[in-house]
């Protein structure tokens, strides 16, 4: 993988897990590092899956079905890891 791919992929991420984070309702405590990692996570995953099902083809512009694979990846993973961190705090 190329610097070129590297950079690409965590914006990607980033994305993904901003809108996989905006999906799930409530306050999710944790940082961005880790919404960006569950981003990355669910983008690779998204495309895979994805791929195997075939809703993604080889298009010009966004594909959109892939886009929304990942994004609802992205959402489970933020509730997952929100759910998980959260355990050990009190509800104000």
């Amino acid at each position: 993988m190329t610097v070129t791919g590297i950079i690409t992929a965590l914006i990607v991420g980033l994305i993904v897990g901003a809108l996989g984070r905006l999906v799930v309702p409530g306050r999710q405590h944790m940082s961005i590092l880790l919404t960006m990692v569950v981003g990355v996570v669910a983008a690779l995953l998204g495309t895979v899956l994805a791929n195997a099902v075939g809703i993604a083809t080889d298009t010009p512009g966004v594909d959109w079905g892939e886009l929304v694979v990942q994004v609802l990846l992205a959402a489970v993973g933020v509730a997952l890891v929100a759910g998980i961190s959260g355990r050990g705090r009190r509800a104000l």
